[in-house]
């Protein structure tokens, strides 16, 4: 009995079914929950939402994106009109309805792409569960980090499968989203094809750069993306976030330098890249991927709890691509234990509180995994494996799918 319980939640459709279930329970427990009060306005609990759907109206009266609308919204806009146009899908729809279809958008588009990752169907299965809670933290905010981290992954998959248009197309959509997501175009120096690769970006680029002229004047469009471009400059010194720099600052009273931090992040997570002989290794690939994934979070000033599906992702990555080991297990379940766990209702509200928020523990279980990561990296065998990638009976094959 046990072990056939085992065996439905390997299987891929047991988790869309949980990733749907997630997405839906997450957007309709948002609406349900009544608006509260913030500095005199009354807010929905899917603030992040009615941002993205508001940008829409905003682009197309020509209003500027880039500043407060205290009666709508309590935060700043800060993706590009592009994004605020592709919003207009659901900008007409019930808030119940569109909330889930963009929690949905959000699950599956992270479904897909782990699917799309080389591991066994089991470690794809085991990946998911691991993730899960911090999807779910995710979407009970109404962010766009699920889908975000689901581009990423894809593209990597498809440079890997040597479908260079969609990888293009997923990497430039990522950075029209947020623009860290441009960090996925290193990988470009992984494969053949660089010219070809570039082509597709530029064009991608150039087309979605452009299609909100559907909607708007061009000297307007101009405009919108100078408000964005200054919004985000002003933007930039605004906190220290569950980062790096956060933990530096809560732990050590450091203060000042978070520009040298960022620096030395930059270094070391570039320095892997100089053993160009192990460009053609899968593990090597993959663990890039891994330290891109936690390297865009740990060292982002901005980052903020529902971040971390992007960081778990890559812990998950890195922990299936090695080989086992019992301290390797022990870091992976501390990053679950305090990453994932830290913000629930596991932990007292007094050790949440006083321990937890105030020191940035969140951060630290994947600072170390990260460190470990670019170790790792300057450590690997030219002939190393993935040892997931087991040969699996027929048997198994037939459970599992």
């Amino acid at each position: 009995m046990l072990r056939s319980v085992i065996a439905l939640l390997y299987k891929p459709k047991t988790l869309l079914v949980v990733y749907a279930a997630i997405a839906l329970i997450a957007a309709v427990q948002l609406v349900l929950v009544p608006p509260h009060i913030f500095e005199g306005k009354t807010y929905t609990d899917y603030n992040n939402y009615i941002i993205f759907r508001q940008s829409f109206f905003h682009l197309i009266k020509g209003e500027n994106m880039y500043i407060l609308y205290p009666d709508e919204h309590w935060d700043l806009y800060k993706y590009s009109p592009t994004f605020a146009l592709i919003m207009g899908i659901v900008a007409h729809l019930p808030d119940m309805m569109g909330l889930c279809l963009w929690n949905l958008l959000n699950a599956l588009a992270l479904f897909a792409a782990i699917r799309m990752l080389p591991f066994n169907v089991k470690t794809q299965s085991l990946l998911m569960w691991f993730v899960a809670l911090e999807l779910l933290t995710s979407l009970q905010n109404a962010q766009s980090n699920g889908l975000m981290c689901g581009l990423m992954i894809a593209a990597y998959a498809c440079m890997e499968r040597e479908k260079v248009v969609w990888a293009a197309l997923w990497l430039v959509v990522a950075t029209f989203i947020k623009v860290y997501g441009a960090i996925g175009f290193c990988m470009l120096l992984f494969y053949p094809g660089k010219i070809r690769f570039v082509f597709y970006a530029l064009l991608w680029t150039i087309i979605l750069a452009a299609m909100p002229l559907a909607v708007t004047p061009f000297q307007t469009l101009v405009w919108q993306y100078h408000n964005w471009a200054t919004m985000m400059a002003a933007d930039a010194a605004a906190s220290w976030g569950i980062s790096v720099s956060g933990w530096l600052h809560t732990w050590f009273g450091v203060s000042t330098g978070r520009t040298f931090v960022t620096l030395i992040g930059a270094v070391l997570f570039l320095t892997p890249l100089l053993r160009y002989r192990l460009y053609r290794n899968e593990v090597y690939r993959l663990l890039m991927l891994a330290s891109m994934l936690i390297w865009v979070i740990i060292f982002n000033h901005k980052a903020e709890s529902p971040t971390y599906i992007i960081a778990v992702a890559g812990v998950g990555i890195w922990y299936f691509a090695m080989p086992k080991a019992g301290w390797r297990t022990a870091l992976f379940w501390l990053v679950f234990i305090f990453t994932s766990l830290g913000t629930t209702d596991i932990f007292p509200p007094f050790i949440k509180d006083h321990f937890l928020r105030p020191y940035t523990v969140k951060a630290f279980p994947c600072i170390v995994v990260w460190c470990v990561l670019v170790v790792d990296l300057l450590q690997l065998k030219m002939d190393a494996v993935l040892p997931v990638l087991e040969k699996r009976s027929t048997n198994e094959n037939i459970a599992l799918n």
